[in-house]
């Protein structure tokens, strides 16, 4: 988070001007109001990132403005300020959201400090806010490699980690472009900053501005308060921008902005914020073919194309699948409390021969079905894609992995039902990438995330 917009309110003018040029030396714009009824309404119609706020005023009191701006835009700090200080004004300002306590007069050092200290507060509890919306590492997020074209591609992520230098992960899906993503920022000298990402298929236009760059509270319906964008919850860090790919000429003008820049503006807001973010792109599809077909602008293309990474897909690199079948088993098996599994000579030749068309994802749904669905500790053919009690390849109409025939007739039954066999039929061809099913489906990837979540809900699927 960066403080940029303050609200000041004091009865006092000298001390109100003070204040205000002390936050505009620091990079602020600072308005000022001289009671608390004028900031109230004042935040009713702008956004602000901080409250600075005397404590003893005529009318209302900086307590009661601190209590009615916590109503008024939540989550928004406030500081405090009085030449009266007790330990139970301190106390009161603190139970009622306060994040600091200040004595008149203060210097422009200490009100520094108080901001740089809020900011530090802010970002951590917004990278935890974060942290906790984003799934839990699934089981097999370690990169396991045998063959020659993954060392490759892992020695060349080793070497570009170092640099702040875009870079563009191309793939086919479920090769494991997000894992190469985190890998390289591993690397880099940003690990220990933060490592955002954000899938660009999943979002219409105007909610994946608003995830990129934030947005003002009254930007548009439903925005009650500010929020901070990736961009800025990841700065410092990297930013993965998945499936690059999927999102509108509208956005790539402003993504290129940020690229040249680093700076942007909230949606809605006209302050510029400067960022220092690092860029991981991934895409499924061809942009050199969207750029020659007018769906992808060239110089974001060439912007994103600075270092290059290519994954190849699953059935180019043979040597790798059974190691990762034996690494994905270990760790289903641990995370199921099932015995330690183990591959029967059929199994092997079943992983080694099967196209793996879903690449990697398919490979570990696969893995994870067998077993869940294995009797002691031994994984044969049948439990694996082609047998009797494993996946099918696409197409084929005998049983799915998700239980219903794609052969039946399609006279005399409900449109729901058809819809559902449709959708299931395409996340299992896909190896479960909702992002892929969605786009061969012709919907958005949330609209299926929605009637997935329906269906569970009403027991249809699993």
């Amino acid at each position: 988070m960066s403080i940029q917009r303050v609200l000041i309110v004091d009865d006092e003018s000298l001390s109100r001007e003070f204040l205000m040029e002390a936050a505009q030396t620091l990079g602020c714009r600072a308005d000022a109001v001289p009671d608390g009824a004028q900031a109230v309404e004042r935040l009713k119609s702008r956004s602000y990132d901080l409250l600075i706020t005397d404590l003893r005023m005529p009318g209302m009191d900086g307590l009661e403005v601190i209590r009615q701006a916590a109503q008024v835009c939540p989550g928004m700090p406030a500081v405090l300020l009085t030449a009266f200080g007790t330990i139970e004004a301190a106390v009161q300002a603190m139970k009622l959201g306060a994040a600091d306590f200040l004595l008149k007069p203060c210097t422009p050092e200490t009100l520094e400090l108080v901001l740089r200290r809020i900011e530090r507060t802010r970002k951590i509890e917004l990278e935890n806010e974060y942290l906790r919306a984003e799934v839990a590492p699934r089981p097999g997020s370690q990169i396991v490699a045998k063959s020659r074209s993954m060392l490759e591609t892992l020695a060349s992520a080793q070497r570009i980690a170092g640099s702040k230098g875009t870079v563009l992960i191309t793939g086919e899906s479920g090769t494991g472009k997000e894992r190469i993503a985190h890998y390289i920022h591993q690397s880099s000298p940003r690990r220990e900053q933060p490592f955002v990402r954000v899938n660009c298929a999943a979002l219409s236009e105007q909610l994946l501005e608003s995830e990129l760059f934030g947005h003002e509270r009254g930007a548009f319906t439903g925005a009650y308060k500010s929020r901070v964008g990736r961009f800025e919850l990841a700065d410092g860090g990297t930013l993965l921008l998945d499936e690059i790919g999927e999102i509108s000429q509208n956005l790539q003008a402003k993504l290129l902005r940020v690229l040249e820049e680093e700076e942007f503006e909230r949606v809605g807001g006209s302050t510029t914020l400067k960022v220092d973010v690092r860029v991981i792109a991934t895409t499924n599809r061809d942009l050199q073919a969207e750029v020659r077909a007018g769906r992808f602008r060239e110089d974001l293309y060439y912007r994103l194309h600075v270092l290059p990474v290519h994954l190849a897909p699953l059935r180019e690199r043979r040597e790798d699948v059974l190691a990762l079948a034996e690494h994905f088993a270990k760790e289903y098996a641990t995370s199921n409390g099932r015995p330690q599994p183990l591959f029967a000579a059929d199994a092997r030749r079943r992983l080694e021969e099967w196209s793996w068309p879903g690449n990697v994802r398919e490979l570990e749904n696969a893995i994870q079905r067998a077993v869940v669905l294995m009797q002691g500790n031994a994984i044969g053919a049948e439990l694996l894609p082609g047998g009797a009690g494993g996946a099918q390849a696409s197409g084929s109409p005998s049983a799915n992995p998700f239980g219903f025939s794609t052969g039946t007739s399609l006279a005399n039954r409900r449109i729901d039902d058809i819809e559902r066999e449709a959708i299931l039929a395409t996340l299992a061809s896909t190896g479960n990438n909702k992002t892929e099913a969605a786009r061969r489906l012709g919907v958005t990837a949330r609209t299926l995330s929605n009637k997935m979540k329906l269906w569970r809900r009403l027991g249809l699927v699993a």
